[in-house]
């Protein structure tokens, strides 16, 4: 058999950054069910498929540990390693395949095994595989983090990305590579629904998913779509195939899963106490949600908190803003739409995180402050993994001297990248041990920082000298900008928002 087992290789894959894989927020989803998360001064970590390998390294650049990876694509283990000399981490970036990992006597016991959108693409062979690893090779106590396409979700898009799969195969050509075959399956999927098909016609799920293919990344959809394998899994196959590893599962890293209120009826919430359960349980809700994507955590061997163990953990654990708090919207996505946050809560509460300089803050903290009256420890329980589920807090871990030299050196160098290209959209902040999405322009603006430029002008007309020199213009509202006049205003605009809001908490981050 070929080495690449079906995998698309031709093309390798985005330049992702997979928050879920960090560690601090393995350990808060973990509290948020009342468990023990790993903690150890000896901290060991595998990330299986690691794509081009930025999560591995931006959490072995900010977490103090041994990481390791595998991913059996060549160019993205040596695109891995070169990230990892630029930091100078304590990365084992390895080209080897599952089956390959678990069969050698020199692994050391891992704290965390984490794969994020791998299982549901790779054969049964595998997902055994990976089930052996951590029976082999996870700690008692240790975590696994796995995302993957579930049903009831996935189900009538099934048959649509079979029948892109044979379009490509049969009716593509070689020569047009993966790339253009992709094109052609889109578009003659495309024409069977606009022809009034009846598969579309009753299920119209399918037909938006198609249109909503046209404008992603050909890369990510060579990958999502185009492997041999592409296996939506409900829940209970998931879990039964990790219990033959001792892995008993833990609950949702996506955290506003947490919270019922958001997603559930009162009589769905009902139905679901009446199931003791747990696999029944969470495979009920699935079909409640219409879920399609879990990210979930299994545990070997999971221990529950006492509750004086559970408030302590609680009290002392610390969170920092990674939004500024003009930029939090009152609302909340859940699977019931949205739902509006309590403002007397969250406004203040939000302008407790953003004094003294939008440093760490603990909850502990937060209860004795006066302006924060009849605030009790479950509120602000649930407001963390309100606003941490929604990209607006980050839990905290203690960092070290190391820490922020390896995330200064890999942020310089992706801030550079950032001149010529708008590719990595993440930069790595050592007091989240985790990264954050910052976008190219901003990357540049904080260039222009780092260089002396102090106001808004200077920064903008810094950044539309690399733009111009390249031949790219800004987009504003759907609008192409085509003079200097107008990209330099609007530069202008974006720099100082940038100055007021941004740099504020890129500072407390230690990414600025």
């Amino acid at each position: 058999m070929n080495w690449t087992e079906g995998y698309v290789t031709e093309v390798t894959y985005t330049h992702g950054y997979y928050r879920e894989l960090s560690p601090a927020l393995m350990r808060l989803a973990c509290l948020s069910q009342g468990l023990a998360a790993p903690e150890a001064d000896d901290f060991h970590y595998l990330e299986l498929g690691f794509g081009q390998g930025l999560s591995v390294n931006m959490h072995a650049a900010a977490v103090d540990g041994t990481f390791w990876g595998t991913d059996f694509n060549p160019s993205h283990a040596a695109q891995a390693r070169a990230w990892s000399r630029i930091t100078g981490t304590d990365l084992v970036a390895l080209d080897a395949s599952f089956a390959e990992l678990a069969a050698r006597d020199d692994l050391p016991a891992f704290d965390v095994i984490g794969l994020h959108g791998v299982w549901s693409w790779i054969s049964p062979e595998n997902r055994r595989a990976i089930a052996e690893l951590a029976r082999r090779h996870l700690k008692v106590g240790g975590v696994l983090y796995v995302s993957y396409n579930t049903t009831p979700g996935w189900s009538p898009t099934i048959p649509v990305r079979h029948l892109m799969c044979l379009h490509a195969d049969l009716a593509g050509a070689e020569i047009q590579g993966m790339p253009g075959r992709i094109n052609g399956a889109i578009a003659f999927a495309q024409r069977l629904v606009d022809s009034n098909a009846g598969y579309f016609r009753n299920n119209p799920v399918a037909a938006d998913r198609i249109k909503s293919l046209a404008n992603l990344d050909r890369n990510y959809l060579a990958h999502e779509y185009f492997n041999r394998d592409w296996h939506p899994m409900s829940f209970s196959e998931a879990a039964d195939i990790l219990s033959e590893a001792k892995l008993s599962f833990a609950g949702s890293i996506h955290l506003l899963d947490h919270l019922d209120a958001i997603n559930l009826s009162t009589e769905n919430q009902k139905i679901l106490a009446e199931i003791p359960h747990p696999v029944l349980r969470q495979s009920v809700r699935d079909y409640m949600v219409n879920q399609y994507f879990r990210r979930d955590l299994f545990i070997k061997g999971p221990r529950r908190l006492s509750a004086a163990e559970a408030e302590r953990a609680w009290r002392d654990a610390a969170f920092v803003l990674t939004s500024h708090p003009d930029d939090v919207p009152m609302t909340v996505q859940g699977a019931l739409g949205p739902a509006n946050l309590l403002e007397s809560l969250y406004k203040p509460l939000l302008a407790a995180f953003f004094e003294d300089g939008a440093g760490p803050k603990t909850l502990g903290q937060l209860l004795e402050r006066r302006d924060l009256p009849n605030v009790n420890l479950a509120q602000l329980r649930e407001a963390a993994l309100v606003l941490t589920g929604a990209g607006h807090l980050f839990p905290v871990q203690p960092s070290s001297a190391n820490g922020h030299a390896r995330c200064r050196a890999l942020n310089q160098h992706l801030i550079e990248r950032a001149r010529s290209a708008g590719d990595i959209n993440f930069l790595v902040s050592p007091v989240m041990g985790a990264g954050l999405m910052v976008a190219r322009i901003p990357q540049l603006f904080l260039a222009a920082v780092q260089a002396g430029a102090a106001d808004a002008p200077t920064i903008a007309q810094q950044v539309w000298d690399i733009l111009n020199a390249q031949g790219q213009r800004l987009i504003h509202e759907g609008k192409t900008l085509e003079s200097p006049e107008e990209n330099l205003a609007e530069l202008e605009r974006q720099a100082q928002a940038f100055l007021d809001r941004r740099l504020p908490v890129l500072k407390a981050l230690a990414i600025a």
